[in-house]
């Protein structure tokens, strides 16, 4: 899917790549797939700031996303594309045959009028939702569960996808977008393709006003503060600040988080590519 550039008539103009959005066909929602989204402005219920640098942007109604499609052995044929504030992929509106209407994450190459279906009666098409011990090895997948009918939880953004390695067992062995090897239960399911919208990464917002509009106030960074403010803060002038690390005090180069004691630790078959 192709990006905008833009003639430098001004200045926040001069940098910006934006999306076509050749894909999107139409502007409007469906209504009764629609849900009010409250702002918390990074405050929590004493109204103490809890998470910096959040505030403001334009205001939102969420979109309700079939994540579980549990709707099993009846087809649906595709409304439209549209394009969800809320996220970084593009959803379709899909029409079952006993009339209800449900949104989608949409994978890239879907297009009007194609006809979606899942469960075990579905065949591996794009769109289609499968269950792992049903989808052919070496397959392209997105919208992985995590815990058999709990909704898709993994590869949702835009232009991610990922592969069907094997089986053994009760658990498919599934290569992650960051390069992770892991084990996930038969019984979950995943949609067929690569999620929509993969020039995602491709955008330039172009002057910081963008930004704005998606609830992000500045970031200041942690050298420019004071020491009561940040481990790296203080110093004369531009002095580095020692190592870098969060306002926490956990190194930001390398340092591991992770709990080994952790319960799926032992479903990681490899780890991410450092």
């Amino acid at each position: 899917m192709p990006v905008k550039k833009y003639k430098p008539i001004t200045p926040g103009l001069r940098t910006k790549v934006s999306n076509a959005f050749t894909e999107v066909t139409t502007s409007k929602p469906e209504k009764s797939l629609l849900a009010p989204l409250k702002k918390s402005g990074g405050r929590n219920n004493q109204g103490r700031m809890t998470m910096r640098y959040r505030g403001g942007g334009h205001k939102r109604r969420y979109r309700i996303i079939d994540f579980k499609r549990n709707k099993d052995g009846i087809a649906a044929t595709v409304l439209s594309i549209e394009y969800d504030p809320n996220r970084t992929a593009f959803i379709a509106l899909v029409e079952y045959t006993d009339g209800e209407k449900r949104y989608i994450i949409a994978p890239n190459g879907l297009n009007v009028g194609d006809t979606v279906q899942s469960g075990k009666t579905a065949t591996p098409d794009i769109g289609n939702t499968m269950f792992l011990a049903d989808i052919p090895l070496g397959s392209n997948i997105h919208a992985i569960e995590l815990e058999p009918g709990k909704g898709a939880s993994l590869v949702r953004s835009a232009g991610t996808t990922a592969t069907l390695m094997g089986r053994e067992g009760r658990y498919a062995a599934i290569k992650l977008p960051s390069g992770e090897v892991r084990r996930i239960l038969l019984t979950c399911r995943a949609t067929i393709g690569t999620t929509s919208n993969p020039d995602h990464g491709l955008e330039v917002f172009g002057k910081a006003g963008r930004k704005r509009w998606l609830g992000r106030r500045p970031r200041v960074r942690g050298v420019v503060m004071n020491p009561v403010d940040h481990p790296m803060g203080g110093g004369e002038g531009k002095s580095s600040g020692g190592h870098p690390r969060s306002r926490n005090g956990i190194m930001s180069k390398g340092q591991k988080t992770r709990n080994n004691k952790k319960h799926s630790s032992k479903l990681i078959i490899s780890r991410r590519k450092k």
